[in-house]
């Protein structure tokens, strides 16, 4: 492997295992900058091409945070370079294909059938370019009556049925609090692209990655799905809880709530004596998880009143000595505080940025990978050529 260095970055090494991969991402808000940036963090060479106009709409998701982007934009845009292209033009298309020239993976998250108009169209591409890896990212699927329709992480909540398995048993579907399903399209992006990078190695030849949100969103309700489809039972929502343990969710201490999962009757024994209740076990009603399904709500309006007793801090510290386990339903505050967070490491600072974001959950030998750099300014390298 050459000596090459994407900007800002390290030679390659365990904390860049994709040095010297090199990746063209044409990417909008979420999904599509996502990948970009797991694989810029990783040690790609990532080039970002952006409308001339305002570049990437992530720019402009919130107010002004640094160098008159949002924070959005510098969370998953780190490490990478920006160039302007019009794509209408045969002038920016020509450079285009320049850059896929040189490219190992180009991902975009373009609106279904604008790659096409734009004469990207994916077996054409790659057949032009026979060692590019073309990832595919769309709303819901390359193929079926709605491939051509394009869709937002809410509305594929809704659509896939994840809003109607979240929330309170009587209450309405709820939206997760976190976009699970367009980061998570950008982390099969990249699962998908580094299998292809593998196949290349062996036949010489790229291909064409597909994935979509549709299949991310279908995927996190596979348990659900299947369920019905293997066991004809509909899905239920339980709040904090789990269909089937108990006790296995969230309670009130006198003080705050913290989670309870007790997975088997072992682990209800030690809770139930903790709670002051060693008797609860050989109640005929308790006696097993599946008699504590039968009987779920006895069950857990006694837990209740006993864990209002006591602080959560008493009952943490208590719990844990047991080996029950538990945690503290923490705000994001409150969990920033918890010495294990600070320990992982999990906030690094860009170089030349005054602020953090979030690195990625994976470590090599031991070392996290951290962004080479800031977001890039629209435009920032233009004329960019990947490192000779």
């Amino acid at each position: 492997m050459d000596a090459r260095r994407a900007p800002g970055g390290d030679p390659a090494g365990v904390s860049a295992p994709l040095h010297g991969i090199k990746v063209i991402e044409i990417g909008q808000v979420l999904s599509g900058p996502f990948a970009g940036a797991i694989f810029a963090d990783l040690g790609a060479d990532v080039i970002k091409v952006e409308k001339p106009e305002g570049g990437d709409d992530a720019r402009q998701m919130g107010v002004a945070f640094r160098h008159g982007d949002a924070f959005n934009f510098h969370e998953f845009n780190r490490g990478k370079r920006s160039i302007a292209l019009d794509l209408k033009s045969e002038a920016g298309m020509a450079a285009l294909h320049a850059l896929l020239d040189e490219a190992d993976i180009l991902v975009h998250n373009m609106r279904p059938g604008v790659p096409e108009a734009l004469g990207l169209d994916p077996y054409a591409t790659t057949e032009r370019h026979k060692q590019l890896i073309y990832c595919n990212m769309g709303a819901f699927g390359h193929k079926g009556p709605l491939k051509d329709r394009p869709g937002y992480e809410p509305l594929l909540q809704a659509f896939a049925g994840l809003n109607a398995i979240t929330g309170e048993p009587d209450g309405p579907p709820v939206r997760m609090g976190a976009s699970v399903v367009d980061q998570g399209t950008g982390m099969w992006t990249v699962i998908g692209a580094l299998s292809a990078l593998q196949q290349r190695a062996r036949t010489g030849r790229g291909c064409v990655v597909n994935t979509s949100l549709f299949e991310t969103a279908f995927l996190w309700a596979g348990q659900k799905v299947g369920a019905y489809v293997n066991q004809g039972k509909l899905p239920e929502r339980h709040a904090s809880g789990h269909p089937g343990f108990v006790p296995y969710e969230s309670f009130d201490a006198s003080d705050g709530p913290l989670l309870v999962c007790c997975g088997n009757d072992r682990l209800f024994r030690k809770f139930a004596a903790e709670l002051g209740h060693p008797e609860w076990p050989q109640d005929p009603r308790f006696a097993t998880n599946r008699l504590r399904l039968a009987n779920k709500a006895e069950c857990l309006a006694l837990v209740r009143d006993a864990m209002r007793q006591r602080p959560r801090a008493e009952w943490l510290e208590r719990l844990v000595a047991a080996g029950v386990p538990c945690a503290p339903i923490n705000t994001i505050p409150e969990m920033l505080e918890e010495p294990q967070a600070k320990a992982i490491g999990m906030l690094v600072t860009p170089p030349g940025e005054d602020f953090t974001v979030t690195a990625l959950p994976v470590s090599f030998d031991g070392e996290r990978p951290k962004p080479r750099a800031g977001a890039p300014r629209l435009d920032g390298h233009k004329g960019a050529r990947f490192s000779p």
